[in-house]
């Protein structure tokens, strides 16, 4: 069973979703920071470049946004290359529009200075400005609108093909022209009435998003998402929570009003939490977060993966650790690797990873285990996770190659910060190389100055050791070299690459 905790402090609220008590999801809303993902904001062109078929649009950021021809809908190309179609009359729409896809040339549906309507469906990240498009949706509790996409799409998780066919004849009828939708998991064994008022809903909302782009100037903000809190309960409450908790009097009462409009007979499972002690302290969650954000994620069985990401993959290695099974050697790898499957499927939508993810599982010999293990791990994905992977079969050396969906920041990235030290390197240098620069950066120092008699040398605590116990005889063949004495002092207030020297004459 799952369950939804809702913890609310005055510098931010923090959602977590635990599946049988483990973390499944965790999301942040600082209340200091603006979440724009999913906001609609009235934009101006401020660059088009044809090489590479983007148009930079600034909305009011520090950083203009960048709208790619592929989040370019048609009716907007169509509208803007209108003059494809000429004075032939006999060509028909879909003709036309196989035209419009062919031709689409960025540089012929927008000016730079342009004001259009953009939403941000991706934050920026890094150096990297806001991701934007054209290609709209408005997500409610069982559909997500389309308001110019006309084509509807159904939840893979929908199974049942006479509940299919049910859902896509009623979006058939009920969706306005030119409209499309995607039918949520949720959706599923709803009333017909439960979905068209969710539908009206949504339309409502794009016709005021309409009303309000004629009228607001380059920059300004249109429309945004529902709180954190409502988003929670809209996306995750299904017949699978158990109960949401959380521990604000006013949110509580703000989404339980949410949930009796939109499925009421959940509306039982939306309680008051009263600490102490602190909901998150009481679940054990921030223990788990700071877990999510090691390197490291010990198995049950005393296997372990390495998560390792980079800008352009992240690569997972298993390993088998202490374990050493009952059975044979293969049947000790195919249980580690199996159960390395289902905790990889987890900690990819816990860490919000996605793109190019390369999962290096222990070599197994047997083909017949290699396919286990890949129905395995496809069954993870699909049950876990709500974001759309492509997978390739195992490879002989027990490698999967896999794409996931990227959606906002990882965990890392909301959570942690580029280390100073190493500048993301991961690794720092060690005493050795720090040593070794500063008795360099002395000599040098000594020899430019002429320095003669005693001189002091100033070092951290940790250089002072392992020179003292690792470089005695290079200090006294120094001091030959530099015609000195050198007297080494313990500074606890210098970094490890500090150094300061003295001259007693």
């Amino acid at each position: 069973m799952k369950k939804i905790l809702i913890n609310e402090e005055a510098w931010q609220t923090r959602v977590a979703i635990l599946h049988n008590e483990k973390l499944q999801d965790i999301y942040f809303d600082i209340h200091s920071k603006e979440d724009l993902e999913r906001c609609f904001f009235k934009g101006r062109v401020a660059k088009v470049l044809p090489g590479i078929q983007t148009a930079f649009v600034d909305f009011g950021k520090p950083k203009a946004g960048f709208l790619h021809i592929s989040e370019i809908d048609r009716a907007l190309a169509a509208e803007k290359m209108s003059d494809l179609k000429g004075e032939d009359e006999s060509i028909g729409q879909e003709t036309f529009e196989r035209i419009v896809k062919k031709a689409m040339d960025i540089k012929k549906i927008f000016k730079e200075g342009e004001e259009i309507l953009i939403q941000v469906i991706k934050e920026p990240i890094y150096e990297k400005g806001a991701k934007l498009s054209t290609c709209f949706t408005l997500p409610g509790k069982f559909l997500v609108l389309m308001p110019n996409i006309p084509q509807i799409g159904i939840s893979k998780k929908i199974e049942s093909r006479t509940e299919r066919t049910r859902l896509r004849e009623l979006l058939t009828k009920k969706l306005p022209k030119g409209m499309g939708a995607i039918v949520r998991t949720t959706a599923e064994e709803r009333s017909d009435k439960d979905i068209i008022k969710d539908l009206s809903f949504l339309i409502s909302d794009w016709k005021s998003i309409l009303k309000k782009s004629l009228t607001a100037k380059p920059g300004e903000l249109i429309h945004q998402d529902i709180p954190i809190a409502l988003r929670a309960v809209r996306d995750h409450l299904d017949e699978d929570v158990e109960m949401v908790l959380i521990d604000n009097k006013e949110t509580e009462k703000t989404v339980t009003k949410f949930v009796k409009k939109y499925t009421p007979e959940q509306a039982r499972k939306i309680r008051y939490y009263n600490p102490p002690p602190a909901l998150f302290d009481e679940f054990n969650i921030n223990k788990q977060i700071t877990e999510a954000l090691q390197k490291k994620v010990i198995l049950r069985s005393g296997g372990s993966l390495i998560i390792e990401s980079t800008e352009a993959m992240t690569v997972i290695d298993v390993n088998t650790g202490r374990y050493t099974g009952k059975g044979n050697l293969e049947e000790t790898i195919l249980k580690t690797n199996l159960e390395a499957a289902d905790e990889v499927a987890r900690q990819l939508r816990l860490r919000n990873i996605g793109g190019l993810i390369v999962i290096d599982f222990i070599d197994m010999a047997s083909a017949g285990n290699r396919q286990k293990l890949s129905r395995t791990f496809e069954k993870s994905l699909k049950e876990r996770d709500k974001y759309q992977s492509v997978l390739l079969r195992v490879s002989e050396f027990g490698i999967i190659q896999m794409t996931r969906k990227r959606s906002g920041k990882t965990l890392v990235q909301q959570l942690m910060r580029v280390c100073p030290t190493c500048n993301a390197n991961g690794f720092v240098e060690s005493a050795t190389t720090i040593s070794f620069t500063i008795l360099e950066q002395f000599q040098a120092e000594v020899i430019r100055a002429n320095r003669k008699g005693s001189i002091t040398l100033s070092i951290s605590p940790q250089i002072f050791d392992y020179l003292i116990h690792h470089e005695f005889q290079t200090l006294l063949a120094l001091e030959k070299i530099l015609a000195c004495k050198i007297v080494l002092e313990s500074n606890a207030k210098l970094a490890n690459d500090q150094f300061r020297s003295t001259t007693h004459v």
